[in-house]
């Protein structure tokens, strides 16, 4: 899921396209549209599912430990194809590669709302985070060949972030608008009006010019499965055991394909994911911190949408309204933070950012099944949007500090996607984490407070509550390990100093 913060990176590419030319004022207004669609639209889908899951999981039949993978597809397929979406748009045409996704992404998002079971629903959010990944990375580009250099390009580059800032925020209100008023399956319906219309306007964009080089595939085949064998691995072995035989091989595969992954890119010419990035301690730092802010941020997204709907019985129109502290807060504290940049280095900023954080997850982790949302809820969603507001820009600033120009659109890419990965990996951990915890106090917790609540067994739905209730918590705590964990790792390996924030800004996608 990704509530969203803007930051800095990409510096403004040519203002030429292939056809050397920029495109005319006339058509600016209807390319800004297009392009704000279109990232208001990849950018909701990680939170808009996230309202319908637990109507997802009543009318599928979705298990407990499966439920985690209708966000967790999306995010494993959008962060593990991004550096690959990124390289397709130089080889073969930024507009081409942004048609392509969206259209991919539209059809994938029918194919969603259609499913008739949690397999082809899955394979469709899989799909959906292909196209995202093919489309998010030219639309970026797009800006600097279709908007002329100074107020334009600028004016562009605040409302392709601001889409990014209220992406979350909208996902989750009209998720809950939708599921409640409609049905869940228009959570994926509504992109198809938006996907076509973007597709119509994109005549109105600028083309970039093409550069030389090749397709990492090997890279992108051996990292995005391997990263798929281990969240596989973690989450059946949750479920099944340690020890199982599926659990063991998929470990096993997820080690032989990172490693043969880590080889092709020190071997290949063109690597999807060049590892001198990684020489720079601040760079390499930033990375790591940022999985762990996914990690935990993708956590909080999921569990507390849980424990509003099935514990407090919040329908998902309020519990998309309930989100609103939480991305008045990041908005507050993104918007601080970038002018605190350029007073003091990244760490300074990041640092406190991530201990309020956490502290907002432990106040999380005190919830009970009859807690206040005005005196619990609420303020601890606050608490912990503004952690997360104030770590977002500055480490977009050290992942970038210091990186040559051809690279910093790359650089840039790594943050996104290590956030991503870092969410799917926590989300994955998390999750067993929870449901763990909740079946050592009552076998197969979730499963009764379902039959508890379509029942009307009160008495068996307030005790399956309990231990629901006491995995979130668990799961919670974990999570403030995460953020201590990127707080740990900013101390010790974010060396970068104070600086300014360049022009082109790349947002961070949250959530």
């Amino acid at each position: 899921m990704s509530a969203d913060s803007t930051a800095v990176v990409a510096p403004a590419g040519p203002d030429t396209s292939g056809s050397g030319r920029v495109s005319g004022g006339r058509h600016l207004g209807l390319a800004l549209v297009v392009i704000a669609a279109a990232q208001l639209m990849v950018v909701l889908d990680a939170t808009i599912t996230n309202i319908a899951l637990p109507a997802i999981q009543t009318d599928l039949g979705v298990s407990d430990s499966n439920l985690a993978w209708i966000v967790n597809s999306y995010a494993l397929a959008f962060g593990g194809l991004l550096l690959l979406g990124g390289k397709a748009g130089d080889l073969f045409g930024r507009r081409k590669m942004f048609q392509v996704g969206i259209a991919v992404f539209t059809l994938a998002s029918l194919l969603g709302g259609l499913a008739p079971n949690e397999g082809l629903l899955i394979g469709a959010r899989i799909l959906q985070g292909a196209g995202a990944a093919l489309a998010a990375p030219s639309a970026l580009a797009l800006i600097t060949t279709t908007f002329p250099a100074g107020k334009p390009r600028n004016t562009a580059m605040g409302v392709y972030a601001g889409m990014a800032g209220i992406g979350a925020t909208v996902g989750l209100l009209m998720g809950g608008v939708l599921t409640d008023v409609l049905d869940w399956r228009w959570v994926f319906f509504v992109n198809i009006p938006i996907g076509l219309a973007v597709l119509a306007g994109t005549r109105t964009l600028v083309e970039a010019e093409r550069h030389a080089g090749r397709l990492d595939v090997p890279g992108a085949i051996t990292g995005t499965g391997g990263l798929i064998a281990l969240v596989y691995g973690i989450t059946r072995g949750g479920e099944h055991g340690w020890t199982g035989g599926l659990t063991l091989v998929s470990f096993g595969a997820a080690a032989v394909l990172l490693a043969v992954f880590l080889v092709v890119q020190a071997r290949t010419a063109h690597p999807m994911m060049p590892l001198r990035l990684f020489k720079d301690r601040s760079r390499w730092g930033s990375y790591a911190t940022m999985l762990f802010i996914g990690a935990g941020m993708f956590a909080t997204f999921y569990f507390l949408t849980l424990y509003m709907q099935l514990i407090l019985g919040y329908s998902p129109v309020r519990t998309g309204f309930a989100y609103l502290p939480f991305s008045f807060g990041m908005a507050a504290a993104a918007g601080i933070s970038s002018k605190l940049v350029a007073r003091f280095a990244p760490r300074v900023i990041a640092g406190p950012g991530l201990l309020v954080a956490a502290v907002g997850m432990l106040w999380f982790a005190t919830l009970e099944p009859d807690s206040s949302y005005a005196a619990h809820l609420m303020p601890a969603m606050f608490v912990t949007a503004l952690g997360l507001g104030a770590s977002f820009v500055p480490m977009t600033l050290g992942a970038v500090s210091g990186v040559s120009h051809e690279d910093t659109g790359i650089a840039s890419a790594l943050l996104n996607t290590a956030q991503q990965i870092g969410g799917a990996l926590g989300l994955a951990v998390l999750s067993t984490i929870s449901t763990s915890a909740a079946n050592d106090k009552l076998p197969e917790a979730a499963t009764a407070l379902y039959r508890g609540l379509a029942t009307k067994d009160f008495t068996l739905a307030a005790r399956a509550g309990e231990a629901v209730t006491h995995g979130y918590t668990l799961a919670f705590v974990a999570a403030a390990g995460m953020f201590l964990a990127g707080l740990a790792v900013t101390a010790f390996a974010v060396t970068a100093g104070k600086q300014q924030h360049t022009e082109g800004a790349a947002p961070v996608h949250m959530g």
